[in-house]
């Protein structure tokens, strides 16, 4: 999928309506909230109000045996005094609440108090995603349908698929934001993803495959390409494909990742690294190198908020700035870092409309949104062309990145042999092992195939889980660190 950032056309939708006539809220009591947030000093306050209806549904063994259905609203509220910050939330709206919350935030990061509420600016929201029409309490039949046909579709692929779960998660998220600088926004944020898992066996061996995809999209999404079928049939392969696989070799060997979902490695090895807090404390391996080079010449790394209907697209973040594209690697230089409201305010240095959290309950904090590598000039065919002797790894699992110095382990779902420029035997129990930075420098070719993973990516930082994408063409490291248990 090509990395484009234009707005879908959808008609306008005033976000913050649900708000004012639904649960009573008004321009003034957000004032007053605010300034009782500022009433023990403090240099900026903010109000973030949420309101999450969502529903969950999982078969397994062709039985629904999961079903769950949710409603949360609440209000957190924000205080800063230079480095200090208060917290307090609340799931009660009422004014009284409110003021409470908002006191008890003031009271934790009191200091002398520098700044005043200012009139509230309405921000623009832009419109990457569907509004209108959607809604978290479609039929329940309509969902139980798509996770049954998954199942079938799963079942149907080999009689060596012994197990199948299917599930299909999805969310309305409402969101308002107002701040003592003036900051004011509303978004509603639609977000769907269906899963499968499958297990398959044979005389001697087990082994299991995943598949999934979503976005910010509706129900209507998986009807087209993105089918239950689809992604049924993709684990299923993945499963089949790893009872006739061979161990992994071990030992330090060109490699080539794949594009889409192997982007995950960037987002982890890379990405956490380029967060701006971590910079601010001093505490990533990529502190104080703006302007150096910290990766290969072909490497460009963008983090992009604005992608249409994208699972870690946003059409304003969680402190009510519009997100942007923001480049964080330019041909191998080290350009600049995602920053919040905070972090941009300590630092000097310009906000990307990078503050996410995780609810009403959290504070947000600099997270990335979509990261990708952009594509180069290599053709995918040539680049496997170029390996003597090494590993092709199409699909990753699970991974550990320790972002003070970059080490990284992941374990590959989906790995082949490259032997003479060829993809030959596929492979088991392969593991990349390696230091972020010190990849990227090993870049030797990038591709012109660009692709996103399916919309499946979930991030966490510090206890919070927000919804992220990650993407990458095809790109070839001369050196790596793979562990296996072959030869």
């Amino acid at each position: 999928m090509a990395a484009v950032s234009t707005p879908v056309s959808l008609p306008a939708y005033d976000h913050k309506r649900y708000f004012f006539d639904k649960l009573g809220l008004s321009e003034r009591l957000l004032e007053r909230c605010l300034g009782e947030a500022l009433s023990a000093g403090g240099e900026f306050a903010d109000l973030y109000f949420e309101a999450v209806t969502s529903s969950s549904l999982g078969m397994d063994e062709g039985i629904v045996k999961t079903a769950s259905q949710g409603i949360s609203v609440g209000c957190g509220v924000r205080v800063i005094s230079g480095e200090r910050t208060g917290f307090a939330y609340t799931d009660d709206l009422s004014a009284e609440r409110l003021l409470k919350a908002a006191r008890t935030a003031a009271l934790i990061a009191s200091g002398p108090q520098t700044e005043r509420v200012q009139g509230f600016t309405h921000t623009n929201t832009p419109q990457l995603y569907p509004v209108t029409g959607v809604s978290a309490d479609a039929e329940i039949s309509s969902k139980l349908k798509l996770i049954a046909r998954a199942d079938r579709a799963a079942r149907a692929f080999d009689s060596r698929i012994v197990q199948v779960r299917a599930s299909l998660n999805d969310e309305l998220r409402r969101i308002l934001v107002a701040a003592s600088d003036g900051t004011f926004a509303s978004d509603t944020q639609p977000l769907a993803r269906l899963n499968v898992l499958v297990i398959a066996k044979d005389s001697e061996n087990t082994a299991r495959g995943t598949s999934g995809g979503g976005g910010r999209v509706t129900l209507d999404f998986f009807s087209g390409d993105k089918s239950p079928e689809h992604y049924a049939r993709e684990a299923a392969r993945t499963a089949i494909l790893q009872l006739g696989a061979i161990a992994a070799p071990a030992g330090d060997m060109e490699v080539v990742l794949g594009p889409g979902w192997p982007g995950v490695l960037l987002h982890e090895a890379v990405g956490h690294g380029l967060e701006a807090d971590f910079n601010r404390k001093k505490t990533s391996a990529f502190s104080g190198l703006i302007g150096q080079q910290v990766a290969s010449s072909k490497v460009t790394v963008v983090d992009n908020g604005t992608m249409p209907g994208r699972r870690g697209s946003l059409n304003v973040d969680d402190e009510g700035n519009q997100t942007q594209e923001t480049v964080l690697i330019e041909n191998g230089i080290l350009r600049g870092y995602l920053s919040d409201k905070l972090s941009s305010r300590l630092m000097n240095m310009p906000n990307t409309g990078s503050g996410r959290r995780e609810s009403y309950q959290a504070i947000p904090m600099p997270r990335m949104t979509n990261t990708y590598m952009l594509a180069g000039e290599d053709q995918p065919e040539d680049i496997i062309r170029s390996v003597k002797r090494g590993l092709y790894a199409v699909n990753f699992g699970g991974g550990q990145v320790d972002i003070t110095n970059g080490k990284f382990v992941f374990s590959a779902s989906e790995a082949y042999l490259i032997e003479d420029g060829k993809v030959t035997a596929p492979v088991k129990g392969a593991t990349l092992v390696g230091n972020g930075p010190e990849a990227l420098k090993y870049v030797s070719m990038v591709g012109n195939d660009l692709a996103l993973d399916e919309g499946i990516g979930t991030c966490g930082k510090a206890g919070q889980s927000v919804p992220v994408g990650v993407g990458m063409p095809t790109i070839k490291l001369d050196r790596m660190t793979v562990g296996g248990t072959g030869r």
